[in-house]
């Protein structure tokens, strides 16, 4: 194993040129750093300097191993980073971005959880209405839908899949639809434009069905405002599984599938963030998110 002190000296020698000059950057005695080089070559059983006039150059074996030393060094310091960071307190501000979509019904309570376990923490909860598009090294971003390039690195958290609900009121009074051509008859409550640019159901054994484009009444741009119409029976639509599970679990009955071996088109959850070292906060934040991801959400479309 090599000193790292001793690895310091060689590269800083090798830089000035002169043990002097070296030993006043680096505030030690010129004895120090003889020795320390000397320890160095004894190790590598060869020289790594000779003196030429009144410099000192890298031998053959010196110019070689300065690659190395530098390498050494480096790894060195990402790993005292890495170490302080992990004994580091998480504390401090973090931004999440996140898709309208999500916020509520999920990152909401990841965000608590968050909290409750690390005291010293804050967070900013942002809720977007379309996708980056240029690299925020200030904040992590969760999106629903595909994504270009943004400067980020993307994370495949989930699939969001969705079927098409009602209300029990709803059905009993216009009867459920045993097809998709029959949804042509039943008033149609669209989320973000949904349906109204058409839509296409697959079905595992009759293959798919093309929806003709439609107007609905009633539009709305958030999931919960969605959900909540559904509920009321202003009418069918198209709801994520994982939130109607949510709403069922806490009001049995509120919600009736339609056309369950139907399944519309599934979008992509992904988790963004920059590239390179991030913050001991950020990292864990991540990986709290990471474990956060409903069971449903991992099952692929």
């Amino acid at each position: 194993m090599y000193d790292l002190d001793a690895l310091a000296t060689f590269a800083e020698v090798m830089r000035s040129g002169s043990l002097t000059s070296s030993a006043r950057r680096l505030g030690v005695a010129k004895s120090t750093l003889s020795r320390r080089i000397a320890h160095l070559e004894a190790q590598l059983e060869q020289p790594l300097l000779r003196r030429q006039a009144n410099r000192l150059l890298p031998t053959e074996a010196g110019s070689l191993f300065l690659d190395y030393a530098w390498e050494m060094l480096r790894l060195a310091e990402c790993s005292h980073r890495a170490l302080d960071d992990l004994r580091a307190e998480v504390s401090g501000q973090v931004v999440i971005k996140v898709h309208s979509a999500l916020a509520r019904g999920w990152m909401a309570r990841q965000a608590e959880d968050f909290l409750a376990r690390h005291p010293q923490a804050r967070i900013v909860l942002h809720t977007l209405q379309a996708p980056p598009v240029a690299p925020d090294a200030n904040a992590i971003h969760v999106w629903l839908g595909e994504i270009g390039e943004c400067g980020l690195r993307q994370e495949r958290l989930g699939w969001l899949t969705y079927g098409i609900y009602a209300s029990p009121e709803h059905l009993e009074r216009h009867g459920a639809p045993r097809h998709p051509r029959d949804l042509r008859q039943y008033r149609w409550i669209d989320r973000l434009g949904d349906i109204e640019d058409g839509l296409t159901l697959s079905h595992p054994e009759q293959g798919e069905h093309p929806l003709p484009a439609t107007t609905s009444r009633l539009q709305v741009d958030q999931l919960v405002l969605h959900a909540d119409a559904i509920v009321r029976g202003q009418g069918l639509g198209l709801m994520p599984h994982w939130m109607a599970e949510e709403r069922l679990r806490h009001h049995p009955g509120a919600l009736v599938p339609c056309l369950a071996d139907w399944q519309a088109p599934a979008q992509p959850i992904a988790l963004l963030y920059p590239h390179g070292h991030l913050p001991r906060k950020v990292a864990v934040l991540l990986e709290h998110l990471r474990q956060g991801v409903p069971d449903v959400w991992r099952k692929p479309p």
